[in-house]
């Protein structure tokens, strides 16, 4: 869907240049716009390759362990369906880890394998394979709403278009995404809730 929605805008914008006599100025804005990419891809990779080898001596020197037995009591609030044991909370709480520290790219892997691990959990507690389990949508929507403490993302691209002060989006973000996270961990609550009721 996303391949025709980026086809048909770039074919209005050729038509639109075409008839209104600014097709150069579309040929030079897409060459323009390539080189912005290129450029941002990167930057990016240098923050992401940074902070993912941050992440990688963190688990090395055991904070990862740390961080993970700290976030049991949430994990239990938040998935009581999930045993306590279970191989996906690791996947979880270094999801959430790396979410709080704004490594989406980090966060994703651990996204992934905790999504796999949790339809095994579904399957084996005689859920359908189709149809996703509470956990998982309890997953989901915190995963989105991701608080974050760190929106490394967001600086970078701010630094990368001349930004005097990049890092001045830290406040603003923490306050966004602690409310859109509190905001998620009422629904899922409330649904849960519901649920029972």
């Amino acid at each position: 869907m996303l391949n025709y929605l980026w086809g048909g805008m770039i074919l209005i914008a050729v038509v639109y240049g075409t008839l209104t006599g600014h097709v150069q100025d579309v040929g030079n804005a897409a060459i323009d716009s390539s080189k912005e990419a290129v450029e941002l891809c990167i930057t990016m990779l240098g923050v992401m390759a940074l902070w993912t080898g941050i992440m990688k001596i963190a688990e090395a020197a055991g904070l990862m362990e740390k961080f993970r037995r700290a976030v049991r009591p949430v994990l239990r609030f938040l998935f009581p369906d999930i045993p306590e044991d279970a191989k996906v909370n690791e996947y979880i709480a270094s999801n959430l880890l790396a979410n709080i520290l704004g490594l989406g790219w980090a966060a994703t892997p651990f996204g992934l394998k905790a999504m796999a691990e949790l339809q095994k959990l579904n399957i084996a507690q005689g859920g359908k394979k189709e149809v996703a389990s509470r956990a998982m949508c309890t997953f989901l929507i915190i995963n989105i709403s991701s608080l974050q403490l760190i929106p490394v993302n967001i600086i970078a691209y701010r630094s990368q278009y001349g930004s005097v002060n990049p890092a001045r989006i830290v406040g603003p973000a923490i306050i966004a995404t602690a409310v859109s996270t509190l905001a998620a961990v009422l629904f899922v609550k409330l649904t849960e809730r519901k649920g029972k009721a």
